[in-house]
């Protein structure tokens, strides 16, 4: 005990002495001044003479990531690569030239670290997260399966065999099923709308040959970054030169290399002239409005034309009305993929079948609905505004858990799921890609409700944009916002795997790595009224990307069945109708000014013929006083809508109460009533039976001899 006691007394008395050991604190001195520097100042890039590009960042830790980035995905797909990518992540660690699938399924369990593969639409990775000395190693298994794979047709039956079971399993689910068919509607028929899917019909048509076409056009060193996480920049230069150094390049842009030839199962690989020439799939061009013209009668073929392109198209319905004509062929012509094809934003509208009620009848019945807006690239300045806006609406499910921290005081929160009872989940959405992005909500809600559900996610967008009113931004939440997108995103670069990411991804997309405290000083920079300016130009659809969209509205649409409750329609002019409202999306007119023929516009006629007289003279009665609403200004009539609105419902609400205050008064009486009544019946029954047996009682006695009476009579008086 006093030995225990003295040693903690020489412990105080040492801890009061100054510090007098220089190396240890020089040591502190150097960790502190390695803290207080910029981790941007960590980063170094290198590009190798065949073009691959290292990119590394040299924080110390226990764990290091390795990951390779290439510049491939669905945007880049042509009609005979289509879903190809879906495969490729899914090839990924099979058999090589050197190992089989099950060593090479041995050797990455050895590693003990994480290791994957995944495709999107503007990159394919591969990356790693392991053990600092297993990164030659880590690399030397990814240089393998990206250089050297068999890829043999067993293995591709088998993936092919797995993505259609995986489709029809995301097919079944609408929250993930109607963020890939936004894409594809907002960006129809190009670059970012190809479907990330492979399309059911497409499964009988990937080979070997085809993987291997695609290898051929995507997988060359000047497409591809390797970057390295907590590893030194010369050491992860040196590993990438053994992996990928000897790399050739493929002239695939004109038209060198080999192409397919055939088609469906039997599609070959060649290097001939012929196949060549056979291989060549004709481009589009870019969307002008000189090159289409608008006509109701190719509907039907275009229509087609977009629903072969999505799995289980049996399932789909679309309701666009109009569409374009095939391109003169002489607008069309021969030539090899195009790789740098700008994305054009198209917007539009597609609704699914209804959702059957689900058999457990605890289940909610749902209607999702997704509405969203051309958004800027990834390399606009103004990015960082936008990811404000997304963290200031915020939003979620209607059972979400947890605090402030969770979003609790977002907008779609405060103002959707805490006010309306009927909404399931609301929450806002932010894609952005090399030359566009699409921004948006997303709700499920009660099926009767779809209507109402469209008008209040148009009333939280709109808001953004006002200068006034209570709705209007305000500097505290706007404040709040920007917190919490700063600590988000300094949370999420703890993960190994999401720095990786983060430097591969920027270095493909800008050439550099954004410094976290680049990123942090940009948010911080904000006022409210640079996210006024964006808002207004996100919805009111005046993003000028390189595609030149037409700033329409991206409605994707699947209502849900209830039982002994017919759903009446929702078509696309209502929808239109109900978004120009309120102020949302370009306006027809400027519409008109970029392309005469924009589709989905057929309440207006752009084209100036001889025919309009003979059509204003057969208008009638009712066509030209519905006209007359146009003279009146949407000011007035949101008012008189909104008076005529509030008298109905008002009507409504009397006659729902006096109905109601009817039918309590009547069951009451006839509660209280009946019982009452029943109570004095029966008492009259019982007096009246007293009666009648008192008169037989009182007979009885005056006919019996001897009675009581009589007795008294004869008895002698004393």
């Amino acid at each position: 005990m006093k030995g225990n006691m003295r040693r903690t007394a020489l412990r105080a008395v040492e801890s009061a002495k100054p510090l007098t050991r220089t190396g240890r604190s020089a040591r502190s001195f150097a960790t502190q001044s390695d803290t207080a520097r910029d981790p941007a100042e960590l980063d170094q890039i290198t590009t190798l003479p065949n073009g691959v590009r290292v990119a590394t960042e040299s924080l110390p830790g226990p764990f290091a990531g390795v990951g390779v980035y290439v510049d491939a995905g669905s945007r880049y797909e042509d009609a005979s690569l289509r879903g190809v990518s879906h495969i490729m992540d899914r090839l990924a660690f099979k058999s090589t030239k050197a190992r089989s699938a099950d060593q090479m399924l041995e050797v990455l369990e050895s590693l003990g670290g994480n290791i994957q593969c995944a495709s999107s639409r503007e990159s394919l990775m591969y990356q790693s997260a392991s053990f600092n000395s297993a990164v030659p190693t880590t690399l030397g298994l990814l240089a393998e399966t990206i250089r050297d794979p068999l890829i043999t047709d067993q293995e591709v039956l088998e993936q092919l065999a797995t993505a259609e079971y995986e489709i029809g399993e995301i097919w079944a689910k609408p929250e993930l099923i109607l963020p890939e068919l936004v894409h594809m509607t907002a960006f129809k028929d190009n670059t970012l709308g190809n479907p990330l899917l492979c399309p059911e019909e497409r499964l009988g048509e990937i080979n070997k040959a085809v993987v291997e076409r695609y290898r051929e056009v995507f997988f060359n060193p000047d497409r591809m970054v390797v970057a390295f996480a907590g590893v030194p920049h010369a050491e992860a230069v040196k590993l990438t030169e053994q992996y990928f150094g000897d790399m050739k390049s493929r002239d695939i842009a004109h038209g060198k290399g080999p192409a397919l030839s055939g088609s469906g199962i039997d599609t070959t690989l060649s290097d001939s002239h012929e196949a060549a020439k056979e291989g060549q799939i004709p481009t589009v061009p870019q969307f002008t409005a000189s090159s289409t013209v608008s006509s109701s009668a190719a509907s039907q073929t275009t229509n087609s034309s977009f629903l072969s392109k999505l799995p289980f198209l049996k399932k789909l319905s679309s309701q666009n009305h109009t569409s374009v004509e095939p391109l003169h062929p002489s607008l069309i012509e021969p030539s090899a993929l195009d790789l740098r094809r700008p994305a054009h934003y198209t917007g539009g509208f597609i609704a699914l079948p209804p959702i059957p009620p689900p058999a457990n009848p605890m289940l909610p019945r749902l209607s999702h609905i997704h509405l969203a807006f051309e958004a800027l690239p990834i390399s606009s300045p103004d990015i960082y505004a936008l990811a404000t806006l997304q963290t200031l609406l915020g939003g979620g499910g209607s059972f979400s858990a947890g605090g402030p921290g969770k979003g609790m005081y977002s907008r779609l929160y405060t103002n959707v799921l805490n006010q309306h009872g009927w909404v399931e989940s609301c929450m806002a959405f932010n894609h952005s890609y090399t030359d566009s992005g699409i921004f948006g909500i997303t709700a499920s809600c009660s099926p009767v409700r779809t209507t109402e559900m469209l008008e209040v996610m148009c009333r939280e967008l709109q808001s953004l944009t006002l200068d006034t009113g209570y709705s209007a931004l305000q500097t505290q939440e706007v404040n709040r916002a920007k917190n919490q997108l700063r600590s988000s995103l300094l949370m999420n670069l703890e993960s190994r795997m999401v720095e990786l990411e983060d430097l591969g991804r920027q270095v493909q997309v800008h050439g550099r790595k954004v410094s976290v405290k680049e990123m942090c000083d940009q948010i911080e920079s904000l006022t409210v009224e640079d996210l006024r300016r964006v808002a207004r130009q996100v919805f009111g659809g005046q993003v000028q990307n390189k595609g030149q969209g037409t700033g329409k509205p991206t409605v994707v649409l699947q209502e849900g069945e209830v039982e002994g409750f017919k759903l009446r329609s929702f078509p696309w002019e209502e929808i239109q109708e109900r978004i120009a409202r309120w102020k949302l999306g370009r306006l027809k007119n400027d519409a008109l000014l970029v392309s005469d023929d924009e589709e989905d516009y057929t309440d207006t006629d752009s084209e100036i013929s001889d025919a309009s007289d003979d059509e204003l003279e057969e208008e009638t009665l009712a066509d030209r006083l519905a006209a007359l609403k146009d003279i009146v200004p949407p000011s007035a009539r949101r008012h008189v809508s909104s008076t005529v609105s509030s008298i109905t419902s008002f009507g409504k609400s009397s006659l729902a109460f006096s109905g109601k205050a009817l039918w309590i008064i009547s069951t009451s009486a006839f509660l209280i009533g009946v019982p009452w009544a029943l109570a004095y019946a029966e008492e009259e029954q019982y007096i009246q039976m007293e009666r009648e047996q008192g008169m037989i009682k009182g007979a009885n006695e005056m006919l019996t001899p001897g009675s009581e009476a009589e007795k008294k009579e004869s008895q002698p008086i004393l």
